[in-house]
């Protein structure tokens, strides 16, 4: 079993507006690989779902949309930018207790925030709430942490100010982790580009959305505050930093014949 920080479920509360601000969408082709992949998709549980940034995705293809989220503040800033989406169902839930009925939905999505999950607890939720094939995907916006000098400054600086950074970021959900997660099925894995260009403000707001960054009033708060700053004014072309991001999609069944593949982009036809 992962180890899950005590206060996973509450450590986005303070950062809810820099979150709805600031942080990165996803690319369209995110949506139309998965759709690709799992004909017939009418009901999506978007679990983890925040402020509704990959709901809206989905909302979009005129799909029913249950966004599980156990946050408060990140599940009231979905229902105030979504709500009027007959579509849209807001659950108060988690990955280890969603609260959906059983086979209730095709697909299950967990869009930044599988890491979060104990994944023993949320493979047996997600089986339940699943009907057959019983597809997940699991998505990352991957940052560039050394493609170009900017990256390579920032990511020192998150190690640099960042007590919790290498504690909790993503990258510690290991290939392993995910095999085992989907075994004995197996899945899918795609990459797409996609980039965010920040001046000044938006480049702190989004530093600020991280949940392992000192916030205001915390110990550390004023040090990245003047880090980022500095980091800023040497990297800036034109007022602005490009910070660049791999979106990683994993998708595979939990509920398919065993040993089953989902079907790939080259048999699909996608380039």
């Amino acid at each position: 079993m992962n180890s899950v920080p005590a206060n996973a479920k509450e450590r986005f509360g303070d950062r809810v507006k820099d979150y709805v601000k600031y942080r990165p969408a996803y690319p369209r082709e995110v949506i139309d690989w998965i759709l690709a992949c799992t004909p017939g998709l009418q009901a999506v549980a978007d679990v983890g779902s925040g402020t509704g940034i990959f709901a809206s995705l989905w909302l979009q293809q005129g799909l029913r949309v249950f966004g599980v989220e156990p946050n408060q503040a990140m599940r009231a800033a979905a229902e105030a930018q979504l709500g009027a989406d007959p579509n849209f169902v807001s659950v108060a839930g988690s990955a280890e207790r969603t609260g959906l009925p059983a086979e209730s939905v095709g697909l299950v999505t967990c869009a930044q925030a599988f890491h979060w999950f104990n994944h023993d607890a949320a493979r047996a939720e997600f089986t339940r709430i699943l009907r057959p094939p019983g597809y997940v995907a699991l998505v990352w916006n991957d940052r560039d942490v050394a493609g170009d000098d900017f990256a390579t400054a920032y990511e020192h600086l998150l190690r640099e100010h960042a007590p919790e950074y290498l504690q909790v970021v993503h990258r510690n959900v290991s290939a392993a982790d995910l095999e085992a997660f989907f075994a004995p099925e197996q899945l899918e894995t795609v990459d797409f580009k996609n980039a965010q260009t920040l001046d000044s403000d938006a480049f702190i707001g989004r530093t600020l959305s991280s949940s392992y960054v000192p916030n205001q009033g915390k110990p550390g708060h004023e040090g990245m505050m003047a880090a980022l700053e500095r980091t800023f004014a040497t990297h800036q072309s034109g007022g602005v930093v490009r910070m660049r991001y791999l979106t990683r999609v994993y998708l595979g069944r939990l509920r398919g014949p065993v040993g089953t593949r989902v079907p790939s982009l080259a048999c699909r036809g996608l380039r």
